[in-house]
């Protein structure tokens, strides 16, 4: 492994106020209420892989910020998102996670039905109601997109585009062909800790050494660089040492490289966080993506899927253990250590504490935080 040495420090210097968040940010369920309704409903969110709707009637059931949305396929192939709320009395439309729609979602309740469009084409006994016009009760609906074969929402309608929002990430992602990748393996965690600190944990890697050890032994924690930070990303990449071809406990790829990667991306990973929940690493042959659901303001749930060329996954004697092994034990040492700040920062004892000019992400992430809330 390349020494210390060899790695210069490019970084900026911090700012002299550059410290972490008061501990509000991160045990005040106040500030988690606005945060949901300032960041979480009003950006583009990601909330299932496009594979899982993969014909018309397809849906699944997920929330953002506390609401249940009918995420699904409509007739056209389009992905759709309905808030799972009845026009008549606002009972629940469905409760099964995840299934196939036969044309129409109608409410257990009275029997309104809605076309997979979201518009109103059946409410009973109603014909008699003095100026009901079925075109006035639509479902409610979110904004809703693909992008890297993941569908995103955005509550909150209109602004920003889902382009928009990704920026230059999405060119500098585009080699990995994420939306041509199927996943393999999914792993849910739940974690005791605020939805931040697992971001910040993730945009830094000084802690390594100590943290990932399996990690820095093929990835040297001051390797890489750093991308300009956008108001939706935040992005960085770290080489691999000498003879390492990705990241598993030895080293070595579990399937041949993915047909977009370059030579000079052949010898890193990517690490990027695409604001407010999602996070992706990017390997020369695979792809790991850790999709944040904050549930309260010390409690997160995140689901991490392994994504990998389909020819790769249907090849004889494909095992994507190396890989799905190596990350889940080094997202458990981060899921640890996350929980333990959690802890450490709801004590009386906590007070803000300095960056150093290696955590240049940090300091970012907490000011798109605070031009968010603000």
């Amino acid at each position: 492994m390349p020494t210390p040495a060899t790695y210069s420090d490019t970084r900026p210097e911090a700012p002299a106020d550059a410290k972490t968040l008061p501990a509000r940010f991160y045990t005040d369920p106040a500030i988690f209420l606005r945060e949901r309704e300032r960041i979480h409903r009003a950006m583009w969110t990601a909330v299932c892989r496009s594979e899982e709707l993969p014909n018309a009637g397809s849906y699944r059931l997920v929330e953002v910020a506390g609401d249940s949305l009918i995420v699904l396929r409509d007739a056209d192939g389009t992905a759709r998102a309905h808030h799972n709320v009845c026009r008549h009395r606002g009972t629940r439309l469905l409760e099964e996670d995840a299934g196939c729609l036969p044309g129409a979602v109608s409410c257990p309740y009275h029997a309104w039905t809605y076309g997979l469009d979201g518009a109103l084409c059946s409410a009973p006994h109603m014909e008699r109601a003095p100026g009901f016009d079925p075109a006035d009760y639509p479902l409610v609906s979110a904004d809703c997109g693909e992008w890297g074969g993941l569908v995103f929402c955005r509550v909150t309608r209109g602004g920003e585009s889902l382009a928009g929002q990704l920026g230059a990430a999405a060119e500098r992602l585009a080699p990995w062909g994420l939306e041509s990748l199927t996943s393999v393996r999914s792993i849910e965690y739940d974690l005791r800790a605020n939805w931040k600190l697992v971001l910040q944990n993730f945009s830094e890697c000084l802690h390594c050494p100590v943290i990932h050890p399996q990690l820095h032994r093929i990835s040297h924690y001051l390797s890489g660089e750093n991308y300009p930070v956008t108001p939706g990303t935040v992005g960085s990449a770290m080489d691999l040492a000498d003879g390492a071809e990705t990241l598993t406990a030895d080293g070595r790829r579990v399937a041949p490289p993915l047909p977009g990667v370059g030579p000079e991306d052949r010898r890193r990973v990517l690490y990027f966080v695409l604001l407010p929940n999602l996070l992706l690493c990017l390997h020369p042959d695979y792809a790991v993506t850790g999709r944040l659901e904050p549930l309260a303001a010390a409690r997160t749930r995140i689901r991490c899927d392994w994504l990998f060329a389909p020819e790769s996954a249907a090849a004889p004697g494909f095992d994507p253990a190396p890989a799905v092994e190596f990350w889940d034990t080094t997202n458990r040492q981060d899921w640890r250590v996350c929980e333990s700040a959690q802890a450490g920062i709801a004590s009386s004892a906590y007070r803000p504490g300095p960056y150093s000019n290696r955590e240049d992400q940090l300091w970012e992430i907490d000011r798109l935080i605070l031009d968010r809330l603000s």
